[in-house]
C-alpha cells in the first residue's frame, strides 16, 4: 500500500499486517458476536453488518452500502485482534471516569464532545430523527437523549441540549461500563467519533 495519509494508513497497514495473523477460532471465542464462516468474519457496528475476510483483508457491506471509512476499519480490526467480551454491568461511565480518561480529556473534549454538541445542539428534530431511523433507544435525558448498540455487548448514549442566547449547545456521551475493560482510551476516542459520524450521515 502506498503511504499518503500517515494518520489514517499507517495505523491500519499495522493493523492489517497483524490481522493476517489471526486465528478464526480464536477470535469467536473471544468475542463471540462476531462470526466465522469459513472465509470471512461476520461484525455488526451500529446495526450495519460487514463481511470481513481473513487472512487477506478485504471488508464489504452486507446491506450493500458504502464502505465505512478508513478509521472505522482500522477500529473493526482492532475490535477482531484485541477486544473481549465483557458483560455489562448495568451502569453508565463518562469518559473522564474510565482509565486513562483524564489524561485524554482534552483532546476527547474537543473530538467528540464539543463536536456533537454543534452538530446536533443545534439542529435537535434532525438529529432525534436520524437517531430513530439508527433504531436508537429514546432516553428521558437531556433535550433530545438515545441509547445506541455501538458493537456487542458495548452499547452507548448520547445526550444533547439545545443551545439558545444565553448557553451554548452541550452535549454528553456515556459508555455502557464493560467499555473501560474492553477497550484502550484511544478507542473510546474512536467509538464516539464513529457514533457522531453514523448519527450525521443519517440526517
Amino acid at each position: 500500500m502506498q503511504i499518503e495519509n500517515h494518520k489514517e494508513e499507517v495505523p491500519f497497514a499495522y493493523y492489517e499486517e497483524k490481522f493476517k495473523q489471526l486465528d478464526p477460532a480464536e477470535v469467536t471465542a473471544r468475542v463471540p458476536d462476531v462470526k466465522w464462516d469459513g472465509t470471512e468474519f461476520t461484525v455488526t457496528l451500529l446495526g450495519r453488518s460487514f463481511g470481513i475476510a481473513h487472512p487477506r483483508y478485504a471488508i464489504r457491506a452486507l446491506d450493500g452500502g458504502g464502505l465505512p471509512p478508513l478509521a472505522t476499519q482500522t477500529f473493526l480490526l482492532r475490535y477482531l485482534l484485541e477486544c473481549r467480551d465483557v458483560a455489562w454491568g448495568g451502569t453508565w461511565k463518562t469518559f473522564r471516569e474510565m482509565p486513562w480518561g483524564e489524561m485524554y480529556i482534552k483532546p476527547y473534549t474537543g473530538r467528540v464532545l464539543t463536536r456533537a454538541a454543534f452538530t446536533f445542539g443545534t439542529k435537535v428534530a434532525a438529529f432525534r430523527a436520524a437517531a430513530e431511523k439508527m433504531g436508537a433507544v429514546p432516553l428521558q435525558h437531556g433535550d433530545a437523549g438515545y441509547q445506541f448498540c455501538l458493537i456487542g455487548p458495548f452499547s452507548m448514549r448520547l445526550l444533547v441540549w439545545e443551545g439558545d442566547e444565553e448557553f451554548p449547545p452541550n452535549a454528553q456521551v456515556l459508555y455502557s461500563d464493560n467499555f473501560e475493560a474492553a477497550f484502550a482510551a484511544e478507542d473510546r476516542v474512536v467509538a464516539g467519533d464513529i457514533l457522531i459520524s453514523a448519527i450525521k450521515a443519517n440526517m
